[in-house]
């Protein structure tokens, strides 16, 4: 928090809440009686209550900030344990449900759509997430990864027509960051399924593109 705001209440780095408006209005009474005197006292009454206020304003805001990042954290590893559950509609309805959109959050996105398979709407969001953070090597490798496997994907698909289109690869549910059997992008599902699923996986494309 702002030192200078702490020490004009008179607060220490780390103060709650609690104290900040405790201190606060004590001095804003002090000087509310004192802003009547004559002369320099006065004035500098006066003046003391405008510094008063908008110190008080900006270190609320801080706080406000602050619970917002830790909300938003935890709301994060939620959406991740439903991605690694495989659960993409509570994921997106987590996703949803957050007022400021940070680039972790266009990076979480970039995963939902890569599961449902919205290649073009996954890139989109990686792109927003690293104009927001341009130096995340991470978000710059995953990207990297699914414009290779984007083409890699168009390649098969002019090469085998229609057998191959169950090639695509996508997040697979056990597989986030950090987790056991990652692979590149989240690709981990069995190659010898993809001939079975194949039907499945055209039906479900053309499900989801109905719903966007």
């Amino acid at each position: 928090m702002n030192k200078k705001n702490l020490e004009l209440l008179g607060l220490s780095d780390g103060a709650t809440a609690e104290e900040i408006k405790e201190a606060y209005e004590k001095l804003r009474a002090k000087y509310l009686e004192e802003r009547f005197k004559d002369g320099e006292e006065g004035n500098n009454a006066a003046k003391m209550l405008s510094r008063l206020d908008v110190a008080y304003q900006e270190l609320t805001n801080e706080l406000n900030e602050s619970a917002t990042e830790n909300d938003g954290g935890a709301s994060f590893t939620r959406v991740e344990e439903l991605l690694k559950a495989g659960d993409v509609q509570e994921a997106q309805r987590v996703l949803d449900s957050f007022n400021e959109r940070t680039a972790y959050w266009h990076y979480l996105q970039s995963v939902v759509f890569y599961r449902k398979n919205w290649m073009n709407e996954s890139k989109k969001q990686l792109e927003i997430a690293m104009q927001l953070e341009p130096d995340n090597e991470k978000y710059r490798e995953k990207y990297r990864i699914l414009q290779e496997n984007m083409k890699s994907s168009a390649a098969k698909e002019n090469e085998g027509g229609a057998q191959d289109n169950g090639y695509r690869t996508r997040y697979d549910s056990q597989n986030m960051d950090g987790y056991p059997g990652q692979d590149q992008m989240g690709r981990g599902f069995c190659e010898n399924c993809v001939d079975c699923c194949s039907t499945y996986l055209c039906l479900s494309c053309f499900c989801d593109s109905c719903c966007r």
